[in-house]
């Protein structure tokens, strides 16, 4: 009993100390080196509340949801660059659908999910069956999709909708039992329905990874492609269903950031692809494919987002720094995950020459 509890042991300490888990380790601790910094430096200004917390989430939750469907992406090795046309389109769907037209916003909204998933799809087919490069494929998409918002309109449209308002205003507050009764804690902490939606999404996305033959077969295509062909893996089918799967990802994060502003413009979220791309790295997703995490994917958002948080709460500081200060983060963990890569591939070496010279 004791030899098979100690080998039990033994087995779930290898399974935490697995160098694949190294990179998620290094944005969790990093996030809380951050956080910790900045609790010691604005304390007492607020920045150690629920409510700072929770403001993390409601402020990027639409960075969050297409970083679900980027991590999957760059896990198979291939990349998207359509994915904040393909949500400021949806925006303008819907902000021009209700406002101009008078359109149902599920209508606007379904047609947005019916171009959005569409469009991944036959980029995904592009990438396999006539080996365009992602790169240049979701370029494409990203000026098509840019292209077909500046001809519903130049303008900025304002959402004047009933529906889109009740699900911008939705709030789950945070409640605490005081005095006898349930009362809000104090400053009001919520969530939205963007941070729930976005929440889900990386529920989805962990569930479709690590318990499904569909992530199975995502983590050895992005292994090696060619192994993955030969074992008789759909290949093909997988990668197409992986950028149908981001299409989603970035229509719902489209209307997340419809909700955030209520509006639509041609010009919205540009940029927002990098963004989105460094959230997933930052989150120990490695760019040359096969290891990548939700869980990391979330601390990256966390961790990206606390950056403009500690420029807010210092107040000097202009923003722009926010954007150097995650270039250097990203290039640090790029330097982290070559670090590791090639820290993996010596062992690897070194195992397959003991087996070598066992035989």
């Amino acid at each position: 009993m004791s030899d098979s509890r100690n080998s039990s042991s033994r087995s779930l300490i290898s399974s935490i100390m697995n160098p694949k888990f190294i990179m998620v380790y290094a944005t969790v601790g990093i996030f809380l080196v951050i956080y910790l910094f900045g609790a010691a430096a604005y304390g007492s200004k607020g920045f150690t509340t629920l409510r700072t917390f929770t403001n993390l989430f409601i402020d990027n939750a639409y960075y969050g949801i297409s970083a679900v469907g980027m991590t999957m992406v760059l896990i198979t090795g291939g990349i998207d660059l359509s994915v904040g046309a393909v949500a400021s389109l949806t925006g303008m769907f819907i902000a021009y659908g209700t406002s101009v037209l008078g359109l149902n916003p599920w209508l606007c909204i379904a047609f947005s999910l019916v171009v959005g998933v569409g469009l991944g799809l036959l980029m995904g087919w592009v990438i396999h069956y006539l080996n365009v490069p992602p790169f240049i494929t979701t370029l494409t998409g990203m000026f098509l999709a840019r292209g077909v918002c500046a001809l519903i309109s130049r303008e900025s449209i304002e959402i004047k909708n009933e529906t889109i308002d009740a699900l911008a205003s939705w709030k789950l507050y945070f409640m605490q039992f005081k005095d006898g009764e349930w009362v809000r804690i104090r400053p009001s902490a919520y969530i939205n329905f963007n941070v729930i939606l976005f929440l889900v999404m990386l529920l989805l996305g962990i569930y479709l990874l690590q318990r499904t033959r569909f992530g199975r077969n995502i983590y050895a295509i992005g292994g090696n492609e060619q192994s993955a062909k030969l074992m008789g893996l759909p290949v093909g089918r997988t990668k197409i269903l992986v950028y149908g799967f981001n299409g989603l990802c970035s229509v719902l994060a489209g209307i997340a950031y419809a909700l955030y502003v209520k509006s639509g413009w041609n010009l919205s979220l540009q940029g927002a692809e990098l963004d989105v791309i460094t959230c997933a790295v930052i989150g120990g997703t490695l760019l040359t494919g096969g290891e990548g995490y939700m869980i990391g994917t979330l601390f990256g958002v966390l961790l990206k987002s606390m950056i403009p948080a500690l420029i807010t709460f210092n107040g000097n500081l202009l923003s722009w720094w926010g954007k150097i200060a995650t270039g250097l983060l990203l290039l640090l963990f790029i330097c982290i995950q070559k670090i590791v890569v090639s820290s993996t591939e010596r062992r690897n070496s070194r195992t397959k020459k003991t087996k070598k010279s066992k035989a």
